[in-house]
């Protein structure tokens, strides 16, 4: 008989171990970043010419945030703020990393921590899907980053959908391995996307997805059928707008795929899913970024604040919406506190966890910056700045420009430039910028 009960009570504790092990298995995380894509095209947010019903149906699910900015008005400086938590311009990368080096204005500083290397001190298995943009330097490589699987393309962008190759080079890798798909990059990485999810269903492990397409980044090249489709629903729209229209749309179709596979996976019940974009749309391209003023590479609302959405089943709210504002800096450390791991302690973000659970805030809280460092005739090499505290924006779109001054809180199209009436305010904010200068001019961004 006390054998009998000892080794029910055995029985016990290892159901009550399991069912504990089980209640407190963190969650798996996935990024998806998209390139270019302004605000007004997700149906969601407005859109003019688009049909997203992917995107529409992911924000039904979640929370949708109507004040979220990208950390830069071009790509890379974006995604390193992603994987650090911190300005770019503080970790050396204050423009666009080119393969060209005569073009090329960054270097990712490799001994800052990356978020894939804290998500994998938590115990997640850590993958990278997609375009990486952050150097082709061997110390820069997705695998010395921290991602333990990386199935992607290493350079800036493709001169070709179909060819994946970029100045006649092939930059498609499988982990440090050269690879040739066949097909449109978008499916391709979709394709290695699912791919990825249907390996980590078999695994106990928490896991860690960046899925980085290209799209709609130029060239404009959709798949033929999909550019019909458009053409034959609304045959009033220019070439360009077709077939910008065509290639979000194929987009919006693929991320439809991941989530059915999430769902036919059952990884969907405990997976956070975070969806945004670089920075905005390019105009010359007929983007559309909604009510917001200029595009990609100003400082403009439209080359900054972006459409971003977040999903996580019975933790956040569905069909909710914040007006909290948040950058893509904000999304390491709201990913560390979800997977229990300790940020490093000089971020610049903060987490958005809260937000994401339910509680907002409509003011615009704390200073921020924006830079960009760029090449050619129209910039020659120089940096031009963005900077935002409380109701006041500081904007300039190029070098060679004098700085801007809108008061956000009632001319958010800005429209009306008050430095001239308000000098305070932008001596003030001048001031507060030169600070963050400074710190700036002691940081190595070429190797």
């Amino acid at each position: 008989m006390t054998s009998v009960f000892i080794f029910l009570r055995y029985l016990s504790y290892l159901l009550l171990l399991t069912n504990f092990t089980f209640a407190q298995k963190k969650p798996n995380i996935i990024m998806i970043l998209v390139d270019d894509m302004g605000w007004g095209e997700v149906g969601v947010y407005g859109s003019k010419y688009c049909q997203t019903p992917h995107l529409d149906a992911f924000a039904k699910q979640g929370l949708k945030f109507n004040s979220f900015y990208a950390n830069s008005t071009v790509c890379s400086p974006t995604r390193a703020a992603l994987l650090s938590g911190k300005y770019p311009d503080l970790i050396g990368v204050p423009g666009v990393i080119r393969g060209n080096t005569l073009n090329s204005w960054g270097y990712f500083n490799p001994k800052v921590k990356t978020l894939p290397q804290l998500l994998k001190s938590g115990g997640y298995h850590t993958a990278m899907v997609g375009k990486w943009h952050l150097g082709l330097e061997p110390e820069n490589h997705p695998n010395e980053r921290g991602f333990m699987h990386f199935h992607g393309f290493l350079e800036d962008m493709m001169d070709d959908y179909y060819t994946h190759l970029r100045e006649g080079k092939n930059w498609m890798r499988l982990n440090k391995q050269t690879v040739d798909p066949k097909g449109h990059a978008t499916d391709v990485f979709t394709d290695w996307a699912i791919e990825y999810l249907d390996n980590q269903k078999k695994s106990t492990q928490p896991f860690f997805l960046y899925l980085a397409y290209n799209a709609p980044h130029f060239p404009m090249q959709p798949p033929r059928e999909w550019l019909d489709k458009i053409k034959k629903r609304n045959p009033n729209l220019t070439e360009k707008r077709a077939l910008l229209t065509a290639l979000i749309e194929h987009l919006d179709d693929n991320i439809g795929r991941v989530m059915a596979a999430l769902q036919k996976n059952n990884q969907a019940e405990n997976t956070l899913i975070v969806f945004s974009s670089d920075n905005g749309g390019l105009l010359s391209t007929e983007a559309d970024n909604g009510p917001w003023r200029g595009g990609k590479q100003t400082m403009y609302e439209g080359g900054l604040r972006v459409p971003t959405m977040a999903v996580w089943k019975n933790k956040i709210v569905a069909n909710s919406q914040t007006n909290t504002p948040g950058l893509m800096m904000d999304l390491l450390p709201t990913f560390c506190e979800v997977a229990g791991v300790t940020p490093p302690m000089d971020i610049d973000g903060k987490s958005l966890l809260s937000t994401m659970l339910g509680k907002s805030v409509t003011s615009f809280d704390r200073r921020v910056f924006w830079m960009r460092r760029e090449g050619g005739a129209d910039y020659g090499g120089q940096d031009y700045y963005g900077m935002r505290e409380g109701q006041w924006k500081l904007v300039q779109n190029n070098p060679f420009e004098p700085f801007q001054l809108f008061d956000m809180s009632v001319d958010s199209l800005e429209t009306h430039d008050l430095k001239k009436t308000n000098k305070e305010i932008y001596e003030s904010l001048s001031r507060k910028m030169r600070v963050h200068l400074q710190k700036v001019g002691s940081v190595q961004w070429q190797k």
